[in-house]
């Protein structure tokens, strides 16, 4: 087997997540420093609304040789710190939270005559 140089740069985290998002010329990859694809970052950018209208966040861990569809992940994240904040999803974000999140049922009060 012949030995090929890595792809991934130096300095580069273990894993990089990089979002889709959508705009009115249609849907990208958005371009991010290196240092900005952490998981920390993207979510902290999600939810400053750096981004359009994110359709979904992909998790890549080349020196692992892996990658996963982690939306639902990163959606879940976002609802649990809006909750603990006491805040509600901010309005750039409701579409995706609300696609990836399913809403928790809300079981009726017993009646007692």
């Amino acid at each position: 087997m012949r030995w090929s140089p890595s792809l991934v740069p130096s300095g580069v985290h273990d894993t990089v997540y990089l979002v889709v998002d959508c705009g009115a010329l249609g849907c990208v990859w958005r371009e991010a420093d290196i240092k900005d694809t952490d998981l920390e970052t993207v979510i902290k950018d999600l939810l400053a609304g750096e981004y359009t209208d994110p359709q979904c966040v992909i998790a890549f861990n080349a020196s692992e040789n892996w990658s996963r569809d982690v939306t639902a992940d990163i959606a879940r994240e976002i609802q649990e710190r809006c909750d603990h904040a006491y805040e509600d999803v901010p309005t750039w974000l409701e579409d995706l939270v609300h696609r990836h999140v399913s809403p928790e049922v809300q079981l009726p009060l017993a009646f007692s005559p």
